[in-house]
């Protein structure tokens, strides 16, 4: 299992240092990040719009280590409202924020983080779209979801995303399903314990499949975060069974995996959403794209022997 080594790796300093100064890295990582800054990106979302795909925004970064860092990492997704603003994309382009950016883990970081990403939220439903909290590790998830609940109450559309790993999440997905809020499923890309987590893909798998139909059975709008071409048929089918429209659930995969599949689905009338990410500080981001799926270690390891 090199999902779990690697996961591993995104938390240490010594890796960040190797593989970003490895010659090839950058080209590597330009099939996941487009981009460093907001005028990097902002032709990105024109043409994936222009495409029929919907977008949401990430602006990377995780080790945030003082309330200055956390007021720049808020400062830089407001840059980024203010940018979208002239496309006139409405919820085509949504952003995607984790807490932890907004200093959830610093002292007093719950109450930080809510003043943080509460503008970035009044800003983008000024220009008619939304934020979605992403999950981060099982140890910030109640800290999320109580922001959730904070921000849900001036703004409902708010949406978070659930992991589908955790042994808690099925529960959670009950609540959020009836609560009529927009909700991602995945299946997880943080290193868990098994005291709190599934371990084993087909476990994994089978509870996704559980959650999803209790989403797509409620009342709330579900959003279907995998890349599995098994799962997204399931997907379909219990969308299917729910009697829901096209316009009632969407697909979202990351930038830079299976495009072909985000312009199919796109062009059989679904609503595909691509995960788009950029900024410098890209390794974190990077290494649990590299652990979620082989075929993206192999891509990383082919590039470096050949590339570097």
């Amino acid at each position: 299992m090199l999902g779990p080594v690697i996961l591993a790796a995104s938390r240490s300093d010594r890796m960040r240092r190797l593989i970003s100064a490895a010659p090839v890295t950058k080209q590597v990582v330009d099939r996941f990040i487009p981009g460093e800054d907001v005028d990097d990106i902002v032709p990105v979302v024109r043409d994936l719009a222009d495409n029929g795909l919907e977008l949401t925004m990430d602006v990377v970064g995780e080790d945030i280590t003082n309330p200055a860092q956390a007021a720049a990492a808020r400062d830089a997704y407001l840059e980024l409202v203010d940018r979208l603003k002239p496309l006139e994309l409405g919820t085509r382009a949504e952003m995607s924020v984790k807490l932890s950016m907004f200093g959830q883990a610093l002292e007093g970081g719950h109450e930080l983080a809510l003043s943080n990403v509460r503008p970035v939220v009044e800003a983008a439903a000024e220009i008619g779209t939304t934020v979605t909290l992403d999950a981060e590790d099982h140890t910030t998830l109640d800290s999320m979801f109580a922001i959730h609940e904070e921000l849900r109450k001036d703004f409902p559309q708010t949406g978070c995303v659930i992991q589908a790993y955790l042994f808690r999440t099925e529960a959670d997905a009950r609540r959020l399903a009836a609560s009529g809020s927009r909700v991602r499923l995945v299946k997880g890309a943080y290193k868990e314990p098994a005291s709190v987590a599934y371990q084993d893909k087909r476990e994994i798998d089978r509870a996704y499949v559980r959650i999803l139909r209790s989403l797509m059975e409620g009342k709330g709008y579900p959003m279907i975060g995998s890349h599995d071409p098994r799962l997204i048929a399931i997907g379909q089918e219990l969308a299917h069974q729910a009697g829901r429209k096209l316009d009632e659930y969407e697909f979202q995969m990351l930038y830079g995996i299976r495009t072909d599949e985000h312009l199919r689905l796109a062009a059989e009338g679904h609503r595909m959403r691509v995960y788009t990410a950029y900024g410098t500080d890209w390794y974190g981001y990077f290494m649990r794209r590299l652990a979620e799926k082989p075929a993206n270690l192999r891509f990383f390891a082919r590039s470096m022997l050949t590339k570097g």
